[in-house]
């Protein structure tokens, strides 16, 4: 029973730290985007952008999205996608 327990084991271990490595941002400065394209991509969909910074490897938006929400945003800072969305209330 032991020989099949702890190998299950050590796979959810592993699978749990992957995912958490998948909230940060892991791309080489010299592929980044500026910032500015970022708050201008947001800006014409619609977002009222307060403040981009970076943390973690990643753009941090803080913004009212299209939808009137307060929302902090992570984005990649090659491809602009969204890694991690927080909505404030």
């Amino acid at each position: 029973m032991r020989k099949i327990i702890l190998p299950t084991l050590a796979l959810m271990i592993i699978g749990t730290g992957s995912a958490f490595a998948s909230d940060r941002c892991n791309t080489p400065m010299k592929d980044w985007q500026p910032r500015e394209a970022l708050q201008k991509k947001l800006e014409d969909e619609g977002w009222k952008v307060k403040r981009i910074k970076l943390d973690d490897g990643c753009y941090e938006a803080y913004a009212i999205d299209e939808k009137g929400r307060k929302v902090e945003v992570y984005f990649d800072p090659k491809t602009f996608e969204p890694v991690k969305t927080k909505i404030k209330d």
